[in-house]
């Protein structure tokens, strides 16, 4: 795994970049990743480039033998292209133009920006394609950041509806996909389809969902573009993208299929503040993050990549600007998220950003150095990484155990129709990952029509849409599978199944679904040392329960390796079924610490404290070594890293 930086050289007097450069080796970075914000320096007017200064700052860079991933910067289009063609710009739902004075404005759907993109990403590739310092490429800057996947603009209804008439060919058969005969709402003609915002209620589910779906096509065909033009002019240089943390507005499976390394940008303690977790949690874990945030999006994010090549593209180095609160990292988490990242199989960590910003929107954004130059904290704990590293060497390739089946379109319907405001699909997968982590299990969080042979458990949180073949390749796997709630309840029309669901699962395990609740905070169901919340299923079968409620609801039900949850679990169900599972499929569980976390890549184990004490490894902990560890002791520091060999 290689260390790398952001830089900005535009942000900064010409006489530092040497310096700069020359301290980024020093400090074991090997990768700058520049370029993909200077669009106005690049071309300050229509057709005046000026390539003198980016020379430059290549040479200098490539000189200190720092190998440079160059961004395309179509994510910041200047001034003066948007005053000639303002219609560039989205709108959001409610009809409001997201201008200029930021980032990331305009529409993916917009033609003239979309000719003007490949025209700056022609420019840049025929320029510096087969520069020697160039080893990799980054489309554009974090799609979607900010709500900007989705646009309510004329060039996203126009294209919406020519994409609706690819799809359906006829408008009487969108209707009837539709339903549209439900509150009079049959359409005459495509172009009378507008797209599903500014209604007076909800909109039809199914109209939603496609509209989802052509956002999403819209922000593939975007990055495929740029994509094919890099490929034309560096065929022997690597492609990246820097996807987000806990978004999914599109289908990242299908953009990294046109990325040789899947990126993601890596913020466990922004995170942490803006999404979900509980008061709780977001004091016990303010300054190191939930023990599972950056592991669920490393195997997430491996998981969208072609070939199983990923990285991190922009690691936190201390307090971010944009999250309700920013503290500082407790010390030695910097090295700990890193070397996490290598347990995973990154090939590359790069830190966002070198050098903290005195200007602009993220002026309170930390860096590697501070404003006035100075080592920052995370200067010197990635030295102490890349002293790590380099003692592990070459550590291998992250094994299969367990499979998490993870469905971009699955959080888009449950998002379009959640029928209970808790029910988040995001959440259920991070929850479901999270009770596979702390048993000490290593996953792989992949497609749903990924391979699966190779695994030992397979775990798939929901998926409403289960088509016949999907069910047929889970009930043939020769391990256990445990689906859970939701899944096989829509048809891809959005309608519910004629047979009900779990709608074709039902040819492997006989059950029906033949009601849901969705349940307040309070009113819930107790069982065996779990709690049921937020959501339950009334299910009809033939077959005994396998897990019922105190007061007698049935809520797991299997058939050989084959099991349905009909209920949104707590851990302690969880635990409960993943203990079961693994001995099944011949996986050793571990009962680990309560802020330890493991995993296996390679012929090593990493063992993660994200306590703000020490811990203690051995006991019940199998796999610890008998002949040293390579890294840290059987005592693990607050914020610690322990690393030692094992034999599979």
């Amino acid at each position: 795994m290689r260390l790398g930086t952001c830089y900005y050289p535009e942000h900064w007097t010409e006489s530092w970049w040497a310096d700069d450069a020359r301290r980024m080796a020093e400090m074991g970075l090997t990768r700058v990743r520049i370029g993909e914000f200077a669009w106005s320096r690049i071309e300050p007017e229509r057709g005046c480039f000026d390539w003198s200064w980016l020379d430059r700052a290549i040479e200098t860079l490539a000189a200190a033998g720092l190998g440079i991933i160059l961004g395309t910067p179509t994510a910041t289009p200047p001034k003066w292209l948007v005053e000639t063609m303002p219609d560039m710009l989205a709108l959001d739902a409610a009809g409001q133009v997201r201008g200029f004075g930021s980032r990331r404005h305009y529409c993916f759907s917009h033609q003239g920006y979309r000719a003007e993109a490949a025209r700056i990403t022609t420019a840049l590739a025929a320029r510096y394609g087969q520069h020697p310092a160039i080893v990799g490429w980054q489309t554009d800057n974090e799609y979607g950041c900010h709500d900007t996947a989705i646009s309510f603009s004329g060039a996203a209804a126009a294209g919406f509806r020519d994409w609706l008439a690819a799809k359906y060919r006829d408008v009487a058969a969108l209707n009837t996909a539709w339903g549209n005969v439900f509150w009079s709402m049959d359409y005459p003609a495509f172009k009378s389809i507008d797209p599903p915002n500014l209604t007076v209620t909800e909109p039809n589910p199914a109209h939603v969902l496609d509209w989802r779906r052509y956002s999403s096509d819209s922000v593939v065909s975007f990055n495929r573009a740029q994509a094919d033009i890099i490929r034309a002019y560096a065929p022997d240089r690597d492609i990246f993208h820097n996807f987000m943390g806990f978004f999914t507005q599109f289908d990242h499976h299908a953009v990294g299929r046109d990325l040789d390394v899947v990126g993601w940008d890596s913020y466990p303690l922004g995170f942490l503040e803006q999404f979900w977790f509980s008061e709780a949690d977001k004091l016990r874990y303010a300054r190191q993050g939930h023990p599972d945030i950056a592991a669920f999006h490393h195997d997430l994010y491996r998981g969208c990549a072609k070939n199983g090549r990923w990285c991190v593209l922009e690691q936190q180095p201390g307090p971010v600007n944009w999250a309700r609160y920013n503290p500082a990292p407790l010390p030695g988490m910097v090295t700990l998220w890193t070397l996490e990242a290598m347990a995973h199989g990154a090939e590359l960590v790069s830190y966002f950003r070198w050098r903290q910003a005195p200007f602009g929107q993220e002026q309170m954004h930390a860096g590697l150095l501070r404003p006035d130059s100075t080592n920052d904290v995370a200067g010197n704990e990635v030295r102490a990484a890349a002293v790590a590293m380099a003692q592990l060497g070459d550590i291998g390739a992250p094994p299969k155990s367990v499979a998490l089946i993870f469905s971009y379109e699955a959080d888009w319907m449950i998002d379009t129709a959640p029928q209970g405001q808790s029910f988040r699909y995001l959440e259920l997968a991070f929850e479901m990952y999270s009770g596979l982590r702390k048993l000490g299990l290593d996953v792989d969080i992949v497609s749903p029509d990924a391979a699966l042979d190779a695994y030992k458990m397979v775990v798939v949180p929901s998926l409403p849409l289960l088509d016949a073949a999907v069910a047929e390749r889970l009930a043939t796997l020769g391990c256990p599978v445990l689906l859970g709630p939701r899944s096989g309840s829509k048809t891809c029309d959005f309608a519910i199944p004629e047979n009900l669901a779990p709608g074709p699962l039902q040819a492997h395990l006989p059950l029906q679904v033949v009601r849901v609740e969705s349940l307040r905070p309070g009113l819930h169901h107790k069982g065996d040392d779990f709690v049921v919340e937020r959501w339950l299923e009334h299910i009809e079968s033939a077959l005994a329960a396998d897990i019922s409620t105190d007061d007698g609801i049935g809520i797991v039900y299997r058939t050989n390796h084959l099991r349905y949850l009909g209920a949104w679990p707590d851990q302690a169900l969880l635990r409960q079924l993943y203990t079961q599972m693994a001995q099944e499929g011949g996986i050793q569980t571990q009962i680990l610490p309560y802020d330890v976390r493991l995993r296996r890549c390679g012929d090593h184990v990493f063992a993660f404290n994200y306590g703000t004490e020490e811990a203690k490894l051995g006991g019940a902990l199998t796999d610890t070594p008998d002949n040293g560890y390579s890294v840290g002791s059987a005592v693990v520091p607050a914020a610690g890293v322990s690393v030692w060999p094992f034999s599979a």
